[in-house]
């Protein structure tokens, strides 16, 4: 024979199961409401797709991308960035920034010249993060508008880039790289950043 609950058990019973899916609610919504502010506003996901960033990013590499900063701070020279591709935004592009607002980029060959007010005769921008085997001659010379910048692949050899479509405007840039979460092994605060 088997033994039946009291009302009271069942009553009871109920209520815990109740208070239960409440604090499942309760969670699930208080989740939502830190996820979504912090992933539209504060960072977001990004996952490498293409060789243009070798040997600084891999294709796969899972990065989060910091989208606060640049509220408050301007991109910098050097700076490793994830924007929205100019011809078409619903497309998002990893590059390098060389060139600021303002400036005057020149290419000769290989060697990328920065022309600005601290430098009118210009200087050749050292790039250590670009592999010599991974470069591509080009000629061109462009000066940016004040809410303009010059962008690059580190992977110049196969990097479709500002060589190719020109400036990126400032409200196309999402974010700069943050963090590298994965490979686990290639873990890494701002990676790829370089000092100037």
């Amino acid at each position: 024979m088997t033994e039946q609950n009291t009302p009271d058990e069942q009553k009871e019973e109920k209520q815990s199961l109740g208070a239960f899916f409440l604090e499942i609610i309760k969670f699930a919504l208080i989740a939502v409401l830190v996820v979504i502010p912090i992933r539209l506003y504060i960072a977001q996901p990004f996952i490498v797709n293409g060789s243009s960033m070798d040997p600084t990013f891999a294709t796969g590499q899972y990065l989060i991308i910091d989208e606060l900063t640049y509220h408050m701070n301007e991109p910098e020279r050097l700076d490793v960035i994830v924007f929205k591709f100019p011809r078409d935004p619903q497309k998002y592009f990893i590059k390098r920034i060389i060139g600021l607002p303002g400036e005057t980029v020149a290419i000769t060959g290989t060697a990328v010249t920065i022309i600005n007010k601290e430098n009118p005769e210009g200087t050749t921008l050292p790039e250590p993060y670009v592999n010599e085997n991974n470069l591509r001659n080009n000629t061109l010379k462009i000066t940016l508008r004040d809410s303009e910048y010059f962008v690059m692949g580190d992977n110049r050899a196969a990097s479709f880039d500002s060589r190719d479509w020109g400036p990126l405007d400032r409200g196309l840039v999402v974010g700069r790289a943050f963090v590298r979460l994965f490979p686990v092994h290639k873990l890494a605060l701002f990676p790829g950043k370089i000092a100037e």
